[in-house]
C-alpha cells in the first residue's frame, strides 16, 4: 500500500491547491505537485491555446515554469538521465513530457521499459517518433504517449527531406490517416511538424488527440516553440516557424568579452606589478623577517 506522506516538492495540499496546482503520483510511485494532468489537458481541447517549450537547460526550465508556461517538452538520454532530471526538478510543478530517442526501442518491450524509465524520472508522459505498434504497448502499460506526424525528422527521408510536409492532397490526407492511426493506437496527443496552418486546423477538428504545433500554424491545441529560440540563444538563420523574444546570443557574447576583458587586465596587472598591491597581502609583524632571517640558513635538530 503506498505511503500517504506528502513527498511532493514541499507544497502543503491546501497550498498546492490555492496554487491551481493538481497532487499526483507518478507511475514510479513518487508524488507531486502539478499544474495539469492528462485529463485537465483534455478538457480544455477546443477552449483554448496552450503553450509548450522545450528547455535544454534547468534555469531555462526553472523560467518557463516561473513565467507560467502550460507544458514543456524534455530530450530524455537514457545514457545521460541526469539532464532530464535536473530539468524536471528545476520545474517540478509543471506537466512535462520526456523526449525519448527513435532508435532506444527495436521492440514493444524496449519501448515500456524505457518510457517506465522516464516515468520513474518524473515525466508525466512521454513524446515518440515510434510506430503505432510501440505507442500501444507503451500506451497499454499506463504510460502517456505524445505521437509525431508531419515532418518527423528522423524519418524524412520518406517525405523528401527537411522540407514542409501536406501541400499535396495525397500528403494532406496521408498525415491525416497518421494522426489517426496513433489516435488508435491510445496516444493523447500528437505533435504535428511543419504543415500547412490551415490543414492542421482542420485534423485537429477530426481527433480526440490534443495537437501540438511546431511550425504548423495557430490551429492546433498547443503552441509549441524551442526555448533557445524563444530567448534567442542562436544566431541566424532562424528557423522560418520560429520567433526570437530575447536576443541572449548578445548578452552572452557580451559575457564573454567581459571575461576575455577581464582576463586580460589581469595578466596585465601581475605583469605591471599592480597585482597584487598591499591590501591584498597580509603583512608580516614587526620583528618576524629579520627573526626569520636569522634562524632560517642556520641547522635545525
Amino acid at each position: 500500500m503506498a505511503s500517504h506522506s506528502t513527498g511532493d516538492g514541499g507544497i502543503p495540499p491546501r497550498d498546492a491547491a490555492k496554487r491551481g496546482l493538481k497532487r499526483v503520483m507518478s507511475l514510479g510511485g513518487a508524488y507531486g505537485t502539478r499544474n495539469y494532468t492528462v485529463k485537465d489537458l483534455r478538457d480544455v481541447k477546443g477552449k483554448r491555446v496552450l503553450c509548450e517549450t522545450l528547455p535544454f537547460t534547468p534555469e531555462e526550465a526553472a523560467a518557463a515554469e516561473e513565467a507560467g508556461i502550460d507544458t514543456m517538452k524534455v530530450r530524455f538520454d537514457p545514457k545521460r538521465p541526469e539532464t532530464a532530471a535536473a530539468i524536471r526538478k528545476a520545474a517540478p510543478n509543471t506537466f512535462m513530457s520526456f523526449s525519448v530517442p527513435l532508435v532506444a526501442a527495436a521492440s514493444e518491450t524496449e519501448a515500456v521499459r524505457l518510457a517506465y524509465t522516464a516515468m520513474e524520472l518524473g515525466a508525466d508522459a512521454i513524446m515518440c517518433q515510434w510506430s503505432p505498434r510501440f505507442i500501444s504497448a507503451a500506451a497499454e502499460a499506463g504510460v502517456p504517449v505524445q505521437g509525431h506526424a508531419g515532418l518527423v525528422p528522423r524519418k524524412s527521408t520518406w517525405t523528401g527531406g527537411l522540407r514542409a510536409v501536406g501541400k499535396t492532397l495525397e500528403e494532406a490526407l496521408w498525415i491525416l490517416d497518421e494522426v489517426k492511426r496513433i489516435e488508435e493506437a491510445g496516444a493523447w496527443a500528437v505533435e504535428v511538424e511543419v504543415i500547412p496552418a490551415p490543414l492542421l486546423a482542420e485534423i485537429t477538428k477530426r481527433t480526440t488527440l490534443l495537437t501540438s504545433s511546431i511550425g504548423a500554424g495557430s490551429g492546433g491545441d498547443i503552441q509549441f516553440l524551442f526555448a533557445e529560440d524563444i530567448l534567442g540563444n542562436n544566431g541566424p538563420p532562424y528557423p522560418r516557424h520560429s520567433k526570437q523574444y530575447r536576443d541572449l546570443r548578445k548578452m552572452q557574447e557580451a559575457m564573454q568579452a567581459e571575461r576575455i576583458g577581464g582576463f586580460r587586465d589581469f595578466i596585465a596587472d601581475v605583469q605591471s606589478g599592480g597585482f597584487p598591491g598591499p591590501e591584498h597581502v597580509i603583512q608580516a609583524p614587526d620583528g618576524l623577517i629579520s627573526a626569520f632571517l636569522e634562524k632560517a640558513d642556520k641547522p635545525r635538530g
